[in-house]
């Protein structure tokens, strides 16, 4: 089943595996790092709805266009929306909105932008394995970044980690829809989605390995 050729591409680069947010997850960066992180993310998580709108707009049928707009409902719907949410992330972590707005991109960054965009506006099918990686990995992360954040950082302001709340339950949900999304593709679709899974997996990898690299003077054991 091409699902499961899929997850063992998410599996092989899974955001969790990098080195960055195992990092995190120990307590092994400065406050500076989550700061800066938080800017060059937010960029991402600004453009997501329009990651999903694309995919839908290319998407010809309408029981799965409804399913699409769930999803895109879901990012930007209301004074809750999920760019919104992240910039709540940002102030708990004390870096200020203008400073996460106004960012200069890194290379990574933009290459992370840029390259969901052009899968989803390749086509459908690639667009949405792109999706699918995303949305799969999203509920372990997330919750892997609260106790991180709790844990060694001291951050459990609800509104600081509603960005992944949300996420832990609403991107298993996701996730799924997708993934029945693309059973549903002919063998060659599955085949271009199965290429979009595998460059968006590695763009996201890419982005973690960029934020390490060019913040790593702020990491307490990134000698180590």
């Amino acid at each position: 089943m091409i699902v499961n050729e899929i997850n063992t591409i998410i599996d092989a680069n899974h955001m969790l595996m990098h080195k960055f947010y195992q990092m995190w997850s120990a307590g092994e960066l400065d406050l500076g790092v989550l700061q800066n992180y938080a800017g060059q993310y937010f960029h991402h998580v600004d453009a997501f709805p329009r990651y999903v709108s694309r995919i839908h707009s290319n998407c010809l049928n309408l029981k799965d266009r409804q399913v699409l707009l769930d999803n895109l409902c879901d990012e930007e719907k209301g004074d809750e929306n999920h760019p919104e949410l992240w910039l709540r992330f940002a102030d708990g972590v004390g870096a200020s909105r203008e400073a996460v707005i106004n960012a200069n991109l890194l290379e990574e960054t933009q290459a992370l932008v840029n390259g969901f965009f052009e899968l989803a506006n390749h086509s459908y099918p690639k667009g949405l394995g792109a999706l699918y990686v995303y949305e799969r990995q999203v509920p372990a992360v997330a919750k892997s970044k609260i106790e991180g954040l709790k844990k060694f950082y001291g951050i459990d302001d609800p509104a600081a980690l509603q960005f992944f709340e949300v996420h832990m339950s609403a991107d298993q949900w996701h996730s799924d829809e997708c993934a029945n999304l693309i059973a549903k593709l002919s063998h060659s679709d599955q085949q271009i989605a199965a290429e979009g899974a595998e460059k968006a997996a590695k763009l996201l990898w890419n982005f973690l390995t960029g934020v390490q690299k060019h913040f790593a003077s702020h990491c307490k054991m990134c000698a180590a």
